[in-house]
């Protein structure tokens, strides 16, 4: 049994991913910050915890991670403002990562999106400028750690059914193909037992390949 923390436990790819887990035995700590979540994180199997991260200092954020063996963050400011969208994608990500090298936490998995990096081209008068700059920000810092990393990158989500069957590495990221949460949630669950995804970059969307096949592609950098 491994213990794994997921840092946005109420979101719809966390819940998944908690149920998937639990169900496969592992020990869950879901952290939210509403306590009015915790019935729901309850019902996946996980053990809810608060920790509102945005406000939370490394130190504090170290302590609630101790004693796990991964981390997986699926946390997001969920638009609104550009501040609290630096707050929380980009800094409080930060101080997660950091929190987790003070720990003692190994294994960190960080929920992306197909096309994060500096040359993402969203423009600055764009609403998704700041999400798509925090996110920048946050997977290269921990591309720059000595943690055991994997970024996630899916396509557009979607609530379609979870089936397990991804493209990695897409071609052609924009003809409008989504990525199903349930898919997403699989994904992070298959490659927390994958050693071989340390360090890699794994962009997908729902598609043709089993999950197993589709991860071991080489051409996922």
């Amino acid at each position: 049994m491994t213990r794994i923390a997921i840092i946005g436990g109420h979101g719809k790819v966390a819940l998944e991913l908690s149920k998937i887990l639990a169900t496969d035995g592992h020990d869950v700590t879901s952290f939210i910050r509403n306590p009015d979540h915790q019935a729901d994180v309850a019902a996946t199997g996980a053990t809810p915890s608060l920790l509102d991260v945005e406000y939370s200092t490394t130190a504090e954020i170290a302590a609630a991670l101790r004693n796990h063996d991964a981390v997986v963050w699926s946390a997001g400011a969920g638009g609104g403002s550009p501040e609290r969208t630096y707050a929380v994608d980009r800094d409080a990500a930060i101080r997660s990562i950091d929190a987790a090298a003070e720990a003692g936490v190994g294994r960190y998995i960080m929920v992306s999106y197909l096309g994060a990096g500096p040359d993402h081209g969203v423009p600055a008068d764009n609403g998704f400028f700041a999400y798509a700059e925090a996110k920048a920000a946050a997977d290269a810092y921990l591309r720059g750690t000595s943690l055991g990393w994997t970024i996630l990158g899916p396509g557009a989500l979607t609530d379609g059914p979870g089936n397990g069957m991804i493209d990695v590495d897409p071609a052609d990221a924009s003809d409008g193909t989504g990525t199903a949460r349930a898919n997403v949630a699989l994904v992070a669950a298959a490659v927390l037992g994958m050693p071989s995804t340390i360090g890699r970059t794994i962009e997908f969307r729902d598609g043709t390949l089993p999950l197993a096949a589709a991860l071991d592609d080489p051409s996922a950098t």
